[in-house]
């Protein structure tokens, strides 16, 4: 089996790539799934949502990419198939206009695994942010860290797949042991991307990432409901999309109510990413070589 991550094909099974593993046995043992994540680096919880409600999140989703032109009418609209102008979509904002994918991510049964795994009250950052992926990209390397470190740096990402996705939709592709990548941590994982106004991705290229600093890649194939939930010092991106529908997903942010949060993120009027890319912009080549990574 070979995946497509960037323009890099890898073998299932080789040095580069793996599967990822479900915590699902751990499910009711808070402890174990604590220790997990720090283990591992994530946990790829099968189920974690309604599968139910995803599919109709999913449809509210598609519903708004016809509207706006983006699907192949030829098909039906459940398929998702891309339409020729082949464009992807990013939406972040406060509520999207999406009350049923807001359903999903900000459910009492969301909310409550996060009470529980955190040990106190949660919130969840007010922005969301959706993603439709069109046929041959994917999202390069990164640390959540470098878009939202302001305030506490105990957040968890929950990357949601809106419907099921194939290895050949691309979906999720974590690096292995990065989260010990100390040389990264000091240097990449300490920038601001509205403070330092660096291009985000740390790396295309995944086998330059385990060639040069260790650690392996990891997917899966993904079901409607499943979930990764990981923090902000682990490596990621996407496999590629090779296939003609969109890969549809949202990320979502969740920590403990009591500690600091990033306000570029959370509250009335969010500021979000309010420098980043505007004027010059730094290489991500060009910021690897004074840091020496």
């Amino acid at each position: 089996m070979r995946v497509q991550i960037g323009q890099r094909e890898l073998d299932m099974g080789s040095r580069y790539l793996t599967e990822l593993r479900d915590a699902n046995d751990l499910l009711g043992d808070v402890n174990a799934l604590r220790n997990r994540l720090q283990e591992d680096g994530y946990l790829l919880i099968r189920g974690f949502h309604d599968r139910e409600a995803v599919l109709r999140a999913r449809r509210e989703v598609l519903e708004r990419l016809y509207e706006q032109g983006k699907l192949d009418s030829s098909y039906p609209l459940e398929e998702g198939i891309i339409g020729p102008d082949n464009k992807g979509f990013m939406s972040q904002g406060l509520n999207l206009e999406m009350p049923r994918l807001l359903d999903v991510v900000n459910s009492p049964r969301v909310m409550g695994f996060f009470d529980e795994f955190l040990g106190g009250p949660s919130l969840t950052y007010d922005v969301k942010w959706l993603r439709g992926v069109p046929q041959n990209e994917f999202s390069g390397a990164h640390y959540d860290i470098v878009y939202m470190g302001r305030g506490t740096k105990n957040v968890y990402t929950t990357w949601t797949p809106i419907g099921d996705v194939s290895y050949e939709m691309g979906g999720l592709a974590l690096c292995l042991g990065s989260q010990h990548f100390d040389k990264i941590k000091e240097t990449y994982g300490q920038m601001d991307v509205d403070r330092d106004n660096v291009v985000g991705w740390f790396s295309n290229d995944p086998i330059e990432v385990v060639d040069k600093f260790g650690g392996q890649w990891a997917t899966t194939e993904f079901q409607a409901g499943d979930a990764i939930i990981f923090g902000m010092y682990i490596m990621h991106g996407s496999v590629t999309n090779t296939s003609n529908r969109y890969r549809i997903s949202v990320d979502t942010r969740y920590q403990l109510a009591s500690e600091p949060v990033d306000e570029r993120w959370y509250g009335e009027k969010p500021k979000m990413h309010y420098a980043w890319s505007k004027g010059k912009t730094v290489s991500m080549e060009e910021a690897r070589q004074k840091w020496g990574v």
